[in-house]
């Protein structure tokens, strides 16, 4: 790389240039599995010179990786291939809300929180809000195209989006969607780049739609004796014409994780929990939150808990929010699936996860959107234990193809990055894999970008051992 250090230096200032081995290291994982050491980490705080290193990696033919906060779950931005990590996490430089126009428009280093505090300030809404909002940036949330709670209501990342600026694999810089809601000029580029996992260009620019903030919420409890019930309630719920703006399920393992964590009083001997959000005109929201507890007595609800304060209905959500920290404490590794299923089918969901812990001996927990059949099966483990990691890995392979076979997806907001790969063709079919496959030899025909994710390559399994 000496020839390319010479030339990196003449766009880049050498205080955002890492060449140290506990820099590159420090940039060599991110929160899913595996480590891959790149050449080179380069900080980046314009647009100019993202594509000045892309013309020059283009031309030398070397791997680049977008990064935002390495919060992925799938691998995302590992440099698998070495090369450079582009990091991205810096340039967050400008936020900018246009409150008559009902948009924001951002750098891509901004945190996705601040998205949603500063559209707030005028009285509006970001609804995206993955659980990683705090410490994500929005590049990454919409690279993998996340989702979070109110994805029920209101949807995940990509509906929010109605422009970008964008670099290519081959350093041009372009434009996409605008800043009005309807556009239909041309192909919809915008959509195709969101969730594309950083394979077809690097964001550099990102203008959001903002939505007006509900003036009422109302937060309910409901305590189940059993899983597979609470998924039959959920249904009942989204078919009686009410649509919560959260859905959320806790079964008996976590909520005995957040107990044991921090002691907030929830029913340690329930199967399940789940915890629904209603929000619009309070006497509107009012009326429905009696229909809902209707529904959910009638259906054998052992306890439904109306929340009768903000505070209370604080400690319900964070209760929510604490089960990712609190199940590490059982066991160090935590493989954190996102398998995502028809509404219908998340019955029939938890009926198979059941099946696979009995079968496998494994610590399943399961948690998640259970509104929008986003199910978060998370595996607590050793990954020193070899024979856990692989009864954990057959484990895994079972519950992607319970999700396929129920009509499901892969992956509802993790994205697809290196671990689920291998599973791509069994969701998409050849002739469907071998379409992306086309667009992204379009795009990238040197394959610099991101190389190593969402597509698999041959004889490639899932490995979740070092």
């Amino acid at each position: 790389m000496e020839l390319k250090m010479k030339q990196l230096e003449e766009f880049i200032p050498s205080n955002q240039i890492f060449t140290s081995i506990a820099d590159r290291y420090s940039y060599s994982y991110d929160a899913s599995f595996g480590t891959f050491l790149p050449d080179i980490v380069i900080q980046v705080k314009n647009k100019k010179e993202v594509s000045s290193i892309l013309k020059l990696a283009n031309q030398h033919q070397i791997p680049v990786y977008p990064r935002g906060q390495g919060t992925s779950l799938s691998g995302g931005p590992l440099p698998v291939k070495g090369g450079i990590v582009l990091d991205m996490s810096q340039w967050d430089s400008y936020l900018d809300v246009y409150p008559d126009d009902l948009i924001a428009v951002a750098s891509p280093g901004v945190l996705t929180a601040r998205i949603n505090e500063a559209a707030g300030q005028y009285g509006l809404m970001y609804p995206p809000d993955p659980s990683s909002a705090h410490v994500s940036t929005i590049g990454g949330n919409l690279a993998e195209n996340s989702g979070g709670p109110r994805g029920l209501k209101y949807g995940v990342t990509k509906d929010y989006v109605i422009g970008l600026e964008v670099v290519t694999p081959e350093g041009e810089i372009i434009k996409t969607g605008g800043r009005t809601i309807k556009n239909v000029t041309g192909y919809d580029l915008t959509k195709l780049i969101v969730g594309s996992e950083g394979t077809l260009g690097v964001i550099t620019e990102v203008t959001l739609k903002l939505i007006p903030k509900p003036s009422a919420t109302l937060t309910l409890m409901a305590v189940f004796d059993d899983l597979v019930l609470s998924g039959k309630a959920i249904s009942n719920i989204l078919t009686s014409g009410i649509l919560p703006s959260k859905m959320e399920i806790m079964d008996q393992s976590s909520i005995m994780a957040v107990e044991n964590y921090e002691p907030l009083g929830l029913p340690v001997e329930a199967e399940a929990i789940l915890l629904m959000e209603l929000d619009g005109h309070p006497l509107a929201i009012a009326e429905e939150m009696k229909k809902v507890e209707k529904i959910f007595k009638q259906i054998g609800a052992v306890k439904v808990n109306i929340a009768g304060s903000e505070t209370e209905a604080a400690s319900y959500w964070r209760a929510r929010k604490l089960v990712s920290p609190a199940i590490v404490k059982i066991k160090p590794t935590k493989v954190s699936e996102d398998a995502t299923v028809p509404r219908s089918k998340i019955p029939d969901m938890f009926r198979r996860l059941k099946e696979i812990r009995e079968k496998y001996n494994v610590h399943l927990v399961v948690f998640g959107h259970a509104g929008d059949g986003n199910l978060h099966p998370n595996i607590i483990c050793d990954k020193r234990d070899e024979e856990e990691m692989i009864r954990v890995e057959k484990a895994v392979e079972e519950i992607f193809e319970a999700a396929i076979q129920l009509g499901g997806t892969l992956s509802g907001e993790h994205g697809i990055g290196t671990l689920k790969s291998p599973f791509m063709e069994m969701e998409l079919g050849a002739a469907g894999l071998d379409m992306m496959k086309r667009i992204k030899q379009a795009w990238d025909p040197n394959n610099i970008l991101n190389p190593g994710k969402i597509f698999p390559e041959k004889g490639q399994k899932l490995v979740l051992r070092e």
